[in-house]
C-alpha cells in the first residue's frame, strides 16, 4: 500500500506482477466502468511510482516461488483503501441482511458476466450506520487475465456465499445495472480506454479489446441465463421466465 500525492492510500499492482502486464489494463478497464455503472468499487487511479522510492523502501518487493523480485517503478495501477471504517473480507451468511447494498451483487454479477472475469467475485465489507457496506474489488482477471481470450463459463464470476441472490426473481433484479450495460455508450468505453497508459499496452491491441468488451453488451442476458440453466445456478427463486 502506498500513499499518493493527494494524501489517499492506495493497494497498487506494479507492472512486473507475477500475474501479467495486462492485467493492470484489466483492473483500469473493470473499475471504471463499474462505476460508471454505479456499483460500489473503489476509485482507480494510475500512480507513477518514482525509482527512488522503489530503491528506498525495502518492503517494496514481489515475493514469487522461489526468489523475490524488486517492484518496478513506472506507472502502476492503484485502488484507493476503504478508510471510512472497519474492513471485513468475510462474512457469515446470517449477516448478509446488513449488507445495505446486497442487491449490487446482481449489478456486479452482470458486470462480471459482461467483462468475462475467471476469477470468484472478491469483496470487502466496510462497517457503516446501518451494518456493512460491500465494496468490489479485484478486476485483474476480466477477460481471461493476461490471455484477453474471454472463454465464457458459467462456473466463474460468482460469488461464493450464495445468500446474496437469494432475492434474484427475475431479470428485474439486475436492474438498473443491466440496462445499463447494454446501453453503455462506445464513447464512454472509449474515453475511459483512452487513459490506459500506453505503458501497459500497444494501441492496436486496446482498440481490438474495447471492440469486443462493446460486441459482448447485446450477449450479457444470453451469459446470464446459461448460468441460471447450469446445475451450479446459484438463483433459487427465479420465477420470471422471459427476458
Amino acid at each position: 500500500m502506498l500513499t499518493a500525492n493527494d494524501g489517499h492510500a492506495y493497494v497498487v499492482k506494479f507492472p512486473n506482477n507475477p500475474q501479467s502486464l495486462r492485467v493492470l489494463v484489466n483492473e483500469w478497464l473493470g473499475c471504471s466502468i463499474g462505476r460508471a455503472l454505479g456499483l460500489t468499487i473503489p476509485e482507480p487511479a494510475i500512480l507513477y511510482v518514482p525509482a527512488t522510492l522503489v530503491e528506498s523502501s525495502p518492503s517494496l518487493v514481489i515475493q514469487a516461488s522461489n526468489s523475490t523480485l524488486k517492484c518496478s517503478y513506472g506507472l502502476a495501477f492503484g485502488s484507493r483503501f476503504i478508510s471510512e471504517g472497519q474492513l471485513f473480507d468475510y462474512l457469515p451468511d446470517s449477516a448478509f441482511s446488513q449488507v445495505e447494498n446486497v442487491r449490487e451483487f446482481s449489478g456486479v454479477f452482470a458486470l462480471d458476466r459482461w467483462l468475462c472475469n475467471c476469477d470468484g467475485r472478491q469483496v470487502v465489507f466496510c462497517e457503516s450506520e446501518r451494518g456493512f457496506r460491500a465494496h468490489f474489488i479485484d478486476f485483474g482477471f476480466c477477460f481471461n487475465a493476461g490471455e484477453w481470450n474471454f472463454p465464457d463459463t458459467v462456473l466463474r464470476g460468482i460469488y461464493a456465499h450464495k445468500v446474496v441472490y437469494q432475492d434474484v426473481g427475475g431479470w428485474q433484479s439486475f436492474e438498473p445495472w443491466l440496462s445499463r450495460i447494454e446501453s453503455f455508450p462506445l464513447t464512454t468505453l472509449w474515453a475511459i480506454a483512452g487513459e490506459v497508459p500506453p505503458e501497459w499496452v500497444e494501441r492496436d491491441t486496446l482498440f481490438l479489446l474495447v471492440e469486443r468488451i462493446d460486441a459482448r453488451r447485446s450477449r450479457v442476458r444470453e451469459l446470464i441465463a446459461a448460468v441460471r440453466q447450469s446445475q451450479r445456478n446459484p438463483f433459487g427463486a427465479w420465477t420470471e421466465d422471459k427476458p
